[in-house]
């Protein structure tokens, strides 16, 4: 389970970790998301993003070593992934890149939920 736990933590965080790339301009964050990017303020906004997300990304990975921050992660975890979902289902028609993030996000779901169930099993042996 302790290796679960990680394996589990860790893909979340590369998943997490992947929207990182968007620090680097418009340019990327454009071929990331499919979108068009004219407003300085919002290449900003979403560079910001990208920062904030490679945090959360290195935050996972750090709790996959840390027993003592797992439950932290897969609840910030949760809470991410299960906000930007009911955030794409509300607003509909995105594109495909897009999509693309929604079906990264359920699978971080996916795993976050199997990371739980680890977090139970392990909490229990003690």
């Amino acid at each position: 389970m302790r290796y679960l736990m990680t394996a589990v933590l860790i893909l979340v965080g590369i998943i997490h970790l992947l929207p990182l790339a968007g620090v680097s301009g418009a340019e990327r964050i454009q071929s990331l998301y499919g979108v068009t990017l004219g407003d300085p303020n919002v290449v900003m906004l979403m560079r910001h993003r990208a920062v904030l997300f490679g945090l959360l990304g290195t935050f996972f990975i750090v709790a996959a070593f840390v027993p003592a921050l797992q439950l932290s992660a897969l609840i910030l975890g949760t809470i991410s992934v299960i906000s930007f979902l009911l955030l794409a289902w509300s607003t509909g028609g995105y594109n495909a890149s897009i999509a693309r993030v929604v079906t990264a996000d359920w699978i971080a779901l996916a795993l976050l939920l199997v990371g739980f169930v680890a977090y139970a099993l392990l909490r229990r042996r003690f």
